[in-house]
């Protein structure tokens, strides 16, 4: 009987060896993203399916709380990261970004590939989406909100908005860009004035969005896609935008390859992947933004509002000048 096990035994042993190696040979793809991308509910899943069937590899996304907080944490682990790329960064980072030297470039064409209503040439960055931030408020219980800036900055102290940390939140960093681009050297005193209507200022997007959901606010910093997820998930058109006369600020969301990527050939795949049809055209109903290459909208998208402008810093302005706009702001908030 022992004999007889012998055998067997080493037959299993070497099934269980082969398919160890098997398993070690599969490649592993990093992707630092943000927490919402990589969700259940958000665009991650679907594109990680997809990629890995392309690939023959496995795409491990690793959530983190924010766009900020990507950076932060290449940024913290340095040339050892483990990351092959960060995915959703956005412009005003961009420059940061690139100062680590932890990026490598990406080598793909972008020409003709992108769908951006402004010009966007990177030989580091691949835009993924786009959108305009916007003060989201419920139709039902705003009859007429603010129609510009500056209303909601003088609107009634019994307005309540909720927005987030320009320190740790790419929302909250748009809107103070967007009050410095349409007040200039003027914008501590609009913080000031707009102070008293703020209930809270959020360290993320989701617990601002989430306290305006359960009637803890009237309006909240958002995106003005937002009421499309509204239309298309919850059935309802009451979640709207509201447009702004002097435009509202824009964001480009990026991704980059890290220069020290563990899986450099799978990353620079990945990169150009990004613009095809298959990882484009989830984004519109799954991360609710604008594609940033061609892709079909959904009829949700028809009736968002349209910005008047679209407005923008560069990302050399951003780097040069986020310090003493953060100081501002804070300055502003604490009278």
């Amino acid at each position: 009987m022992r004999t007889l096990l012998i055998p067997v035994m080493a037959i299993v042993a070497v099934m269980v060896t082969s398919l160890s190696l098997q398993a070690a040979e599969t490649p592993v793809l990093t992707i630092y993203t943000y927490d919402s991308f990589a969700s259940e509910w958000g665009p991650g899943p679907a594109i990680e399916k997809t990629f890995e069937a392309e690939c023959a590899c496995d795409v491990n996304f690793v959530a983190l709380d924010s766009s900020i907080g990507i950076l932060g944490r290449v940024q913290l682990e340095g040339p050892s990261s483990k990351a092959d790329i960060v995915l959703g960064l956005d412009t005003n980072l961009m420059k940061t970004a690139r100062d680590t030297g932890l990026f490598a470039p990406h080598g793909v064409s972008l020409d003709g590939r992108t769908s951006l209503p402004v010009a966007f040439a990177d030989d580091h960055f691949v835009p993924f989406d786009w959108g305009y931030f916007a003060f989201v408020y419920n139709s039902e219980a705003m009859a007429t909100p603010p129609t510009s800036l500056k209303a909601l900055v003088n609107a009634p102290d019994d307005i309540r908005i909720v927005i987030q940390d320009p320190r740790t939140s790419t929302p909250g960093l748009g809107l103070l860009l967007w009050v410095r681009s349409v007040y200039g050297d003027d914008a501590g005193e609009a913080w000031a004035s707009l102070s008293p209507r703020i209930v809270t200022v959020t360290k993320g997007w989701w617990d601002a969005y989430s306290m305006f959901l359960d009637g803890e606010a009237d309006m909240v910093l958002s995106y003005s896609t937002s009421p499309a997820y509204h239309i298309v998930v919850d059935g309802t058109d009451k979640y709207r935008a509201a447009a702004f006369d002097e435009g509202h600020y824009m964001q480009v969301e990026v991704a980059a390859m890290l220069k020290n990527a563990p899986q450099p050939e799978l990353a620079r795949q990945f990169m150009d992947f990004i613009l095809s049809s298959d990882f484009q055209s989830v984004i519109p109903t799954k991360n609710w933004m604008y594609p940033a290459g061609k892709a079909d909208l959904p009829e949700a998208f028809d009736g968002l509002i349209q910005p008047v402008e679209a407005r923008l810093y560069s990302p050399e302005d951003v780097a040069a000048n986020k310090s003493a706009w953060v100081g501002e702001w804070q300055r502003a908030l604490s009278q």
